[in-house]
């Protein structure tokens, strides 16, 4: 899945802010990024058909709210992107995320042991 600048702005916007309409959204960017309300009318429309955000009909307008959690969505980019390099019995992807894990703190790399061990979990009681 590929995200463009403004998409990735808007959705940023959202995770923040939680509901937000059109004319809101607009005059969040207009004074930090300019463009036209139209621009983010079809920057939100865009999103809302990729499956990102929710919407619901309130009066004339929508109110958008993210559809994914920001861990979600960045999972779902590093699927699409390493689909195309690695093989299901292939172990390259957790060769890549320990050479990343280098670059990580004690912190991050103790949130990173403990949703492992999460996962590890979730799968007994799969095969439970």
């Amino acid at each position: 899945m590929q995200l463009g600048k403004l998409e990735k702005l808007v959705l940023h916007y959202l995770w923040q802010h939680g509901t937000a309409d059109v004319k809101r959204v607009f005059a969040h960017f207009e004074k930090i990024r300019g463009g036209s309300l139209n621009t983010y009318q079809s920057t939100l429309d865009r999103l809302y058909k990729k499956g990102l955000l929710s919407r619901v009909k309130e009066g004339h307008a929508f109110q958008y709210s993210a559809k994914v959690e920001r861990h979600e969505l960045i999972g779902q980019i590093i699927k699409s992107v390493t689909s195309d390099f690695v093989a299901e019995d292939d172990s390259s992807l957790v060769a890549a995320f320990s050479s990343m894990s280098k670059d990580f703190n004690e912190d991050q790399l103790n949130k990173l042991e403990a949703l492992i061990e999460e996962q590890r979990q979730k799968l007994k009681q799969g095969n439970s």
